[in-house]
């Protein structure tokens, strides 16, 4: 990020890595995730203050196992390394690996040796509990490197190089199950100078600077404006930078939630200095979307409407030199293969740039912010509270939560099940508590008796998780009775469905959305 001292995070395939960006982030850093086969020459480049190896799924002794380039250590900047970090920091240095004896997972207690380097923010003899995940363990210790810490089966839970200013530290002081991991987080942090200025406050300024740059002093901009808060606080920062020259544009696709699109409407109403131009699309998607049943050609197709409706929309205004999309960090993350022989998860619509026929520009700024930092800037640009904590709502809409083919009659059905099901977890106080919560229709049908007669009708899923961005999620303990009303609501008020069910599993190994 422009004007801000920069730490890199080499992902060595934890699922937690977003985590460490986040925490380092929250500390007032700003952190890039990288993959940890990036040239030694890129790194140099992004002239990285300070550099973290996350942990990973792998043994060092694993076939394939993600190695480290030994020249990132002679880059002369402090590093620390998490978990399978360490274990590449002490193969690198000359130190001795092996798998563990016995091995740790979940809740361990910590004994601080000194208090230095990674417990540098600790006492001598204090104790805390920290959260570990390795089979493998550091056997012997590099030449000069100081035990700081330990576990009881992990000799070498905490180390440190303080003349190279290699850090070590066996568990993951980025997940809240690891008591005062920030404490860890930020002994590094000032032990490598950094100024502690990222923040949403500056970042308004460099945005809206970016954005007059990037579009120029006549430049004209469109925007794809959903009503989330992503498109909503891209929409006010380029309002904010170029004022008129902006135009919003709302798509009614036939895939939202009831009474969207009037919503949105009233929700932006004399917001912008152009009036939000409210487009009805939904026979062209609903026609694109006819007997498709995979996922990802159905994400690919609605892609490819949102770039044709937008297009000649563009030229009913006069033409537009760009349009700005509300692609977070995450969709970055999810769409872009970071490790590489991994698979990308899914598309995202708002990845990856516009076709060429477009002709236009793309202005994406909040490419480089998770959604609570997103939603922190919402509510500094005066966003209302309702729409800053509105849950995330996916670009697809409905196509992704109808499973199977999606047809006009099939979304209206999914439609009121969702109503109910968003009405009554506000009417029990629970909405801000939740990441997401949401119905799906189900592409089966089931035998049930209404009244006296049989019936043969569709199956709805509730989802409902918690989560702080969107990278991982466990699914929401939701009191019996609200699951109670819900199904009954939805069972008696929606005809068509005659059986609910509550999907009980987290992110990963499911996503979030069901396709």
């Amino acid at each position: 990020m422009s004007g801000h001292q920069t730490l890199v995070v080499l992902d060595f395939g934890s699922q937690v890595t977003q985590l460490i960006a986040r925490r380092v982030r929250e500390l007032g850093v700003y952190a890039e995730i990288l993959p940890f086969h990036t040239p030694v020459a890129t790194l140099r480049a992004k002239d990285p203050r300070a550099i973290i190896l996350s942990g990973g799924p792998s043994s060092l002794y694993d076939e394939g196992a993600p190695q480290l380039d030994p020249a990132v250590l002679e880059l002369g900047v402090p590093v620390l390394g998490i978990c399978y970090g360490l274990y590449l920091i002490a193969a690198a240095c000359g130190g001795t690996v092996l798998p563990a004896k016995e091995r740790e997972f979940g809740a361990a207690t910590l004994t601080v040796d000194r208090a230095e380097g990674p417990l540098a923010k600790f006492t001598a003899g204090e104790w805390l509990r920290v959260w570990m995940s390795h089979g493998d363990r550091v056997e012997s210790l590099p030449p000069e490197f100081r035990v700081v810490g330990h576990s009881e089966s992990c000799h070498h839970a905490a180390v440190w190089h303080p003349q190279r200013n290699l850090w070590g530290v066996q568990w993951h002081p980025e997940v809240v199950h690891s008591e005062r991991g920030n404490d860890v987080l930020s002994a590094f942090l000032d032990a490598a100078g950094f100024r502690r200025d990222w923040g949403t406050a500056a970042f308004v300024d460099e945005a809206v600077a970016a954005i007059r740059a990037r579009v120029g002093t006549h430049g004209t901009v469109i925007c794809g404006l959903s009503g989330g808060v992503d498109s909503s606080v891209a929409a006010l920062l380029v309002e904010k930078a170029i004022g008129p020259r902006l135009r919003c544009i709302f798509v009614d696709n036939g895939l939202l939630r009831k009474d969207e699109r009037a919503e949105v409407e009233a929700l932006f109403a004399g917001r912008f200095h152009n009036p939000v131009v409210a487009v009805d699309a939904s026979e062209l998607f609903l026609q694109q979307l006819a007997g498709v049943t995979d996922p990802e050609v159905k994400r690919k197709r609605i892609g490819a409407a949102f770039i044709d409706v937008f297009d000649a929309e563009a030229q009913k205004l006069g033409g537009a030199d760009f349009l700005v999309q509300g692609t977070l960090y995450p969709d970055v993350i999810e769409s872009v293969n970071l490790r590489g022989a991994s698979v990308t998860i899914k598309t995202h619509h708002n990845v990856g740039g516009l076709p060429e026929r477009m002709r236009m520009g793309v202005v994406e700024p909040l490419r480089e912010l998770f959604k609570d930092e997103v939603r922190k800037l919402g509510e500094r640009l005066g966003l209302s509270e309702a729409l800053v904590w509105r849950h995330p709502f996916p670009g697809p809409g409905l196509a992704v939560r109808v499973l199977g083919e999606v047809t006009r009659a099939r979304c209206d059905l999914l439609r009121a099940a969702d109503a109910i099901v968003i009405e009554e977890v506000r009417r029990a106080g629970l909405y801000r508590e939740l990441w997401q919560v949401f119905g799906v229709l189900l592409p089966v049908q089931s035998v049930g008796v209404m009244g006296d007669g049989r019936t043969y009708e569709n199956a709805l899923a509730i989802r409902a998780v918690t989560s702080t961005d969107a990278m991982t999620a466990d699914w929401a303990r939701l009191p019996y009775d609200l699951l109670d009303r819900m199904s009954r609501r939805i069972i008696n008020e929606v005809r068509g469905i005659n059986r609910v069910c509550y999907d009980i599993s987290s992110k990963p190994p499911a996503t979030i959305e069901w396709e």
